[in-house]
C-alpha cells in the first residue's frame, strides 16, 4: 500500500465497473477515501461491501442535477473538501450516422457532456488547495472509428472543455487534465456488442501494436499520476494511454 493520497478526499463518478473500480481501488490503496457515485444501488453497495470505511457510496447520475446536487451535499457534510477527482461517468454505443435519432444526440451528450461540466462545476466550491481532477477522454475523439460518431464527438467536447477549465482554475491552483484511454477490457466496452462480446474484444484487441487490450489498472495508474504531486507541472494536459492504437 502507498501512501500518495495518505489522509485526502477523492471523488470518483461511475466509479462502479471497469476503469472507475479500478481508480477506486488505487486511490484506496493509497491512503484515500474515496467518494464513489454509479447510477445502480446494487453495484454500489459491492463496493461498499469490498472497500467499507474506505468509501463512500452516492447513487447519482452525473448528468442529473438533482442527483448531482445530493452527491456534493454528501460531500460537503463530510467536511473535508476534495483533493482529487475523477471524472469517469459516461458512455457510449455503436450507432452509424443513418441509424441516428434526435434522441441519440440529446442521450450522448448529455451522458458525457452534461455529465462532465456539472461534476466539475459542483465541485469548485469544495476544492482544497492544490486539488487536481482528471477527466475520461477517449482516442474515439479522433473521429476515425466508424460508428461511434456521436460519442467520439461529446468525448473530444470534453477535452476541449478540460483545456479551458485548466485556464479557469489555474489562479486557484487547482489543475484538470484529460486522460484518454484506448480499448480497455471493461464491461462497457463489452456492452458495445451484447450478443458477441467476446469476439468483438478479440477483434479489437487484433489490431493493438501491444496485442491486447488495455487493463483497467493501467488507466488508473495514469490517473493517480495526474492527480498525484508527481504531475505538478501539468494541467490543460492529455494523457494518451492507448496501447498505441491511435499510431496502428
Amino acid at each position: 500500500m502507498g501512501h500518495t493520497l495518505q489522509d485526502r478526499t477523492a471523488l470518483v463518478t461511475g466509479g462502479t465497473s471497469g476503469i472507475g473500480l479500478a481508480v477506486v481501488r488505487r486511490f484506496v490503496e493509497e491512503g484515500a477515501h474515496v467518494v464513489v457515485t454509479g447510477r445502480r444501488q446494487a453495484q454500489l453497495d459491492e463496493v461498499a461491501a469490498e472497500f467499507g470505511d474506505a468509501v463512500t457510496v452516492v447513487r447519482a447520475d452525473a448528468s442529473e442535477t438533482a442527483d448531482v446536487a445530493t452527491l456534493f451535499q454528501a460531500v460537503a457534510d463530510r467536511g473535508t473538501g476534495l483533493d482529487a477527482v475523477h471524472v469517469n461517468a459516461g458512455g457510449g454505443e455503436f450507432k452509424p450516422l443513418a441509424d441516428v435519432s434526435a434522441e441519440d444526440i440529446d442521450t450522448a451528450f448529455a451522458t458525457n457532456v452534461r455529465g462532465a461540466a456539472l461534476t466539475v462545476r459542483g465541485a469548485l466550491p469544495l476544492l482544497n488547495d492544490g486539488a487536481a481532477i482528471v477527466v475520461t477522454g477517449s482516442t474515439s475523439a479522433s473521429g476515425t472509428e466508424t460508428s461511434l460518431g456521436l460519442y467520439g464527438a461529446s468525448k473530444a467536447a470534453v477535452t476541449t472543455m478540460t483545456r479551458t477549465w485548466a485556464a479557469e482554475l489555474a489562479p486557484r491552483g487547482i489543475r484538470i487534465n484529460t486522460v484518454t484511454p484506448g480499448p480497455t477490457e471493461t464491461p462497457g466496452l463489452k456492452g458495445l456488442s451484447p450478443d458477441a462480446p467476446d469476439a468483438l474484444l478479440e477483434q479489437i484487441a487484433a489490431g493493438m501494436p501491444i496485442g491486447r487490450l488495455l487493463r483497467p489498472e493501467e488507466v488508473a495508474a495514469a490517473v493517480l499520476f495526474l492527480v498525484s504531486d508527481e504531475s505538478s507541472g501539468m494541467t490543460g494536459s492529455e494523457l494518451v494511454v492507448d496501447g498505441g492504437s491511435t499510431i496502428a
